[in-house]
């Protein structure tokens, strides 16, 4: 049995699912809430490059590429930025980041 594009597309579709309930069901962990935004960016890669590998292309596989390399970034600086959150404050729930609006 193949793995088809559609197999492909299903795994992609479960794993933005599962990035979107961790967002919208788990409004108190920051932590969580990045884990799920890399979820949906995990999911967008993986279409990406299904498609890339379907249309026979290498265009949707160098931009899965760029997408990794900013989410690597990302993740680095929202963790860097939580840690400093936290020594300043002594907490990272949502509710003490939302005090924080002007």
């Amino acid at each position: 049995m193949a793995v088809s594009l559609t197999h492909y597309l299903v795994v992609a579709a479960i794993l933005f699912t599962i990035g979107v309930a961790g967002i919208i069901l788990n409004r108190k962990n920051i932590i969580v809430i990045l884990m799920s935004v890399e979820l949906i960016l995990l999911s967008v890669n993986i279409n990406l490059v299904a498609f890339s590998s379907a249309r026979g292309d290498l265009v949707g596989q160098v931009f899965a590429l760029f997408i990794l390399t900013v989410a690597a970034a990302e993740a680095a600086i929202g963790l860097a930025i939580l840690v400093t959150y936290y020594r300043n404050r002594g907490s990272i729930a949502v509710e003490d980041i939302n005090a924080m609006k002007g």
